[in-house]
């Protein structure tokens, strides 16, 4: 396995046999992805379709989570989220869709926020028995991004989309297996093997077909995401100036429920 030097703390990255794997490395929050985790890991899925050396790309997480979504630790977190998030995150949306390499999901554990948009975005996603799915923004004052008013709805339509919303409930694996947000689930034990097994299934596929399969079942299904993208943008740069996020953020640090007043 080779380690590539593209790696950022935070985000490991190496290439073996025509596998980009990129690991989200921050145990200690979730995986929670910092600005510079989003941004390299948008040049990197940006870069996939003009390598010769990739032939699937695999997204994973170390610990107890895939990715916990934005990071919103500190005292400073309102201050530092803002459009530029949204813009690379939309980036990182729009790559792995584009992608005409099958992109693989191996959840390994808590997917929320901004993390499970990205998770569920890829072609590919196997679940680990242990893994959620939560659609986390309403609890801090956001609405749902990362594509996932398009990607979810038109998984498990409008009524259990607007459950896993505005709610904020998490989906266990099972649930989403059952549900059709996630394409295989696994024990802990065996999730290791069924995404190795998967992956070289992949790896040694027909990449024009895949690639033209891929173009086809997107234009099919996800008409709605370029929309849903601009919707999301435009309407969490809104909800980012109002006192009610900035009173989700800080309950978020100071570890309480939040008091929202609609202002």
């Amino acid at each position: 396995m080779t380690r590539s030097p593209d790696s950022v703390p935070g985000l490991d990255v190496s290439l073996e046999q025509g596998v980009l794997r990129l690991t989200f490395n921050r145990p200690e929050v979730f995986n929670a992805l910092s600005g510079e985790i989003a941004l390299a890991l948008a040049d990197l899925l940006e870069s996939v379709p003009s390598r010769d050396d990739v032939r699937v790309v695999v997204l994973t997480g170390v610990g107890a989570a895939f990715n916990a979504g934005a990071d919103i630790s500190g005292e400073d977190a309102h201050e530092k989220f803002d459009v530029r998030a949204m813009d690379v995150t939309n980036r990182i949306i729009r790559a792995i869709v584009a992608c005409d390499r099958p992109v693989l999901a191996a959840v390994n554990g808590v997917a929320a926020g901004v993390g499970c948009g990205i998770a569920l975005a890829c072609d590919i996603v196997v679940a680990a028995e242990s893994s959620s799915y939560l659609l986390a923004f309403t609890r801090i004052g956001f609405m749902p991004d990362g594509g996932t008013s398009a990607t979810v709805a038109a998984s498990i339509g409008r009524a259990r989309a607007m459950r896993m919303a505005l709610l904020a409930e998490p989906l266990s694996a099972q649930e989403a297996y059952a549900a059709g947000l996630v394409t295989h689930v696994a024990s802990d034990e065996e999730f290791p093997t069924l995404v190795d097994t998967l992956v070289r299934r992949m790896a040694s596929g027909p990449p024009l077909a895949f690639a033209a399969t891929k173009k086809a079942v997107n234009a099919a299904t996800l008409i709605p995401l370029e929309d849903a993208l601009e919707r999301e943008r435009t309407g969490q740069v809104v909800l980012m100036r109002t006192a009610d996020v900035a009173e989700g953020m800080r309950a978020f640090s100071e570890r309480r429920k939040p008091v929202f007043r609609g202002e």
